[in-house]
């Protein structure tokens, strides 16, 4: 019986934190924590980019597609960590929409 109620805390537990860890693609990246966590810190809080850092995110002079940016993403590029380790392919992709979206 005890086991039986330890697989059901487990199983809520796991719900609960996959519930609440997930971004919609269609909230903004100052809405986003997984990007307010690891990306906020060089291209800004609101991903404008800041000065000697990371650059603007959402400038249309920094177009590229959904598969560079995922490419940067996971892999790094230059002085930009590589968070395949430590980002899911789910918050990679939901970041790499995020950011497509809000292109000024």
């Amino acid at each position: 019986m005890k086991a039986g109620r330890l697989a059901i805390a487990v199983c809520l537990v796991l719900f609960a934190l996959t519930a609440t860890a997930q971004t919609p693609p269609d909230a903004t990246l100052a809405e986003n924590p997984v990007f307010q966590k690891n990306c906020a810190k060089c291209h800004g809080k609101t991903a404008e980019g800041r000065h000697f850092a990371g650059p603007s995110l959402v400038s249309e002079k920094t177009l590229m597609s959904a598969d560079d940016l995922r490419d940067i993403i996971t892999n790094g590029k230059h002085h930009m960590p590589k968070f395949a380790g430590k980002l899911t392919p789910d918050e990679i992709n939901t970041l790499v929409q995020q950011i497509t979206a809000s292109k000024k």
